[in-house]
């Protein structure tokens, strides 16, 4: 996997992934950034909750389940000093799909966390991270 971050100007870069994706980071007015980007760190979190949203629908479809929706809350907190590396996240999921079950969904979480998701173990060597998970009615 590769990837190449280019300096704009200030705090302003692009970054574009191995597979030709581009994103623009920048940072924050205090620090001569001028909010035209997700900061490098949300990029982090974002990262981890596409990352296990991947596989919990990944591993509900392969057991034959609907899912109509999936949507990943992620909430972190960081240390106050440097470096200032996520010291707790918590990750909330929204489901929905005709006959879900909360045994299907919570296996599939208690999957991604445990054995697939590269980004939450990884992320989980140095912070506390924790997981819940909602059902909410499936509309045609």
């Amino acid at each position: 996997m590769k990837a190449r971050i280019k300096w704009v100007e200030d705090t302003l870069m692009v970054a574009e992934s191995g597979s030709g994706h581009a994103v623009v980071m920048d940072g924050p007015p205090d620090f001569g950034g001028r909010n035209l980007g997700a900061r490098p760190m949300e990029m982090l979190l974002m990262g981890l909750g596409g990352c296990t949203q991947f596989d919990v629908v990944h591993i509900l479809r392969k057991g034959r389940h609907q899912v109509t929706r999936c949507e990943v809350e992620l909430a972190a907190e960081r240390a106050e000093t440097d470096p200032k590396v996520f010291t707790r996240i918590h990750i909330h999921f929204i489901l929905a799909g005709p006959g879900l079950s909360e045994k299907a969904v919570e296996r599939a979480v208690k999957l991604s966390a445990e054995t697939y998701c590269s980004a939450s173990l990884m992320l989980g060597k140095v912070a506390e991270i924790t997981h819940d998970f909602e059902l909410v009615p499936y509309n045609q």
